[in-house]
């Protein structure tokens, strides 16, 4: 197999822990490139991740189209996502790692920043993408478990979290409860981590990173070995010129988070963290967190 040696960096995280921004933000650095949504790895071939995104999940689709549209039209017109139909539908007999590969060959010498949450939903997704680039580097981004099912409840009231398997199965009947997910894909990517050598990889709460960008981006940088100078580092923080900073096309308009879409500018406000102790405030039973969910946050210096 051909080494990439533009080999993506992969932001997990589970949703709404400040991905979108946080890609967008690196995807600005001179030598990166920020790529929406691609989901690709939930599926071995382009066939079948093409059929599971019918219906409703088609919209799981639109980060790919948006990337496709940009990379080979130039654009992101409706008659350049046309385009980017098309050419998915020359290679649905591909897999996604081939796929995945022709997009890094499209880019480089830049690096692909991929930040899609869906991965981390699964071991075997994040088994099938470190096998297609052993060489990529990993980000794990965080958020305070609390204000991370906060806003999982925000989004279509509480739609997000019920399409997330993110129900307490232990009470009668069972309830949505964003903690639920957010253990399990913290428990995923610990994993996977675990598993890889220290340098390819590095956890970050994403508090730190909205309220200190610059010496968290300056790390990363030196972390990444390229540029942390001051003209890069102005340059990251305006993800709000990425390309796809914004509600794309009909057909192909999210691909990114629709509040980051809305407003994709950073903003200097500063961001608090919740608490782990007391009720939830979404639980009308009065329970708080699992002790399995406040121990690894915990571990991830959240209190």
């Amino acid at each position: 197999m051909k080494r990439i040696t533009n080999a993506p960096i992969f932001i997990l995280g589970s949703p709404r822990s400040f991905s979108s921004l946080a890609c967008a933000m690196l995807g600005q650095h001179p030598a990166l490139y920020g790529l929406p949504e691609l989901n690709l790895w939930v599926s071995d071939t382009l066939a079948d991740l093409w059929e599971r995104m019918a219906g409703h999940r088609q919209i799981q689709l639109h980060g790919l189209l948006r990337t496709v549209a940009q990379l080979y039209a130039g654009e992101q017109s409706l008659a350049a996502v046309e385009l980017a139909k098309h050419w998915v539908a020359r290679r649905l007999d591909h897999s996604t790692a081939e796929v995945y590969r022709e997009l890094c060959d499209r880019l480089a010498p830049l690096t692909p920043v991929d930040k899609s949450p869906v991965y981390a939903d699964d071991p075997g997704y994040l088994q099938r993408l470190r096998r297609a680039f052993p060489e990529a580097r990993f980000i794990h981004l965080l958020r305070h478990p609390l204000d991370q099912g906060r806003s999982m409840l925000d989004v279509a009231d509480g739609a997000m979290v019920r399409f997330s398997r993110s129900w307490d199965l232990s009470v009668d009947p069972p309830m949505p409860d964003p903690q639920v997910s957010w253990l399990r894909l913290q428990r995923n990517i610990t994993e996977l981590l675990e598993d890889l050598p220290a340098e390819q990889w590095r956890r970050i709460r994403g508090e730190d990173w909205l309220n200190e960008p610059r010496a968290i981006l300056k790390g990363l940088c030196g972390w990444l070995g390229i540029d942390g100078g001051p003209t890069a580092l102005r340059a990251m923080l305006h993800p709000e010129h990425s390309p796809f900073a914004a509600l794309g096309p009909c057909g192909a308009h999210l691909g990114n988070d629709i509040n980051f879409l809305r407003s994709p500018a950073l903003r200097p406000a500063r961001v608090g963290e919740g608490s782990l102790s007391g009720p939830l405030p979404w639980r009308p039973d009065g329970a708080g967190f699992q002790r399995e969910v406040r121990d690894l946050a915990e571990a991830f210096g959240y209190s």
